[in-house]
């Protein structure tokens, strides 16, 4: 690791991608082509996380809520979102990238569904870093699930006995640390019903760079800027 990371480093780092229509506005062209260039933005902070140290990445690709937006934007939200995992597999396996991708997939295609588990399969092996994309994905979604999925598993059980340790076992991103710090680009200052459980006691770092300009140097000063937080999960403060 270079000598210029900070030494306290996140295990778990989340982004909300915020701010690709907005860019694409301000540069008079489509919607759809301001997620292209927040897509290609996607791979150089895979690297650079990667490179610092960070094992586990989330990224905000598309909310329950999205489908709200204008049909012709989702269908290329859609399009785009195959394409990617059509072409990174490659890099993603020459990298040590691991591929999750979480939410509800029942709304995508058939021949989506199919190129995310094959992308999952096909990188299944690798550990550099995990890389989750949350799509069709939302918090309370996630924690609703979550307690089904327990229900499930323990039908003649009531919900008495359901306890926090139970319900994290069932949810989406169970495979990973809860969420150290969060990352919102936009200038926006919510957490838009992303990761609600797993990012109780993140940092949160908000810039107003639009998320097709968010770069290495800039999750730099993130992170940097995560080492010097006290974290104390709820306890005092020290003396």
């Amino acid at each position: 690791m270079s000598s210029s990371l900070p030494t306290s480093l996140p295990a778990h780092v989340a982004i909300i991608m915020d701010g690709n229509r907005r860019w694409a506005k301000r540069r008079f062209m489509p919607a759809g082509l301001g997620h292209a260039a927040g897509a290609k933005r996607v791979r150089d902070v895979v690297r650079a996380c990667a490179e610092s140290g960070v094992k586990y990445l989330s990224l905000f690709a598309f909310s329950t809520e999205n489908w709200k937006r204008p049909e012709d934007e989702v269908s290329a939200l859609m399009n785009l979102f195959m394409t990617y995992l059509q072409k990174e597999v490659d890099a993603m396996n020459a990298n040590g990238v691991r591929l999750k991708v979480v939410g509800d997939r029942s709304r995508f295609s058939a021949p989506l569904q199919r190129l995310i588990e094959a992308a999952e399969s096909d990188t299944a092996a690798n550990d550099t870093i995990t890389l989750t994309v949350c799509a069709n994905y939302g918090g309370r979604w996630d924690m609703l699930q979550a307690v089904r999925a327990w229900q499930a598993q323990n039908p003649d059980s009531n919900l008495q006995q359901l306890d926090e340790q139970a319900l994290a076992c069932h949810l989406s991103t169970a495979y990973a640390p809860e969420v150290d710090l969060l990352i919102r680009t936009g200038g926006e200052y919510r957490v838009s019903n992303f990761m609600l459980w797993q990012a109780a006691y993140a940092e949160i770092f908000y810039t107003d760079l639009l998320w097709p300009d968010f770069d290495a140097d800039t999750l730099r000063q993130a992170l940097s800027w995560f080492a010097t937080r006290d974290r104390r999960f709820g306890s005092s403060a020290p003396l």
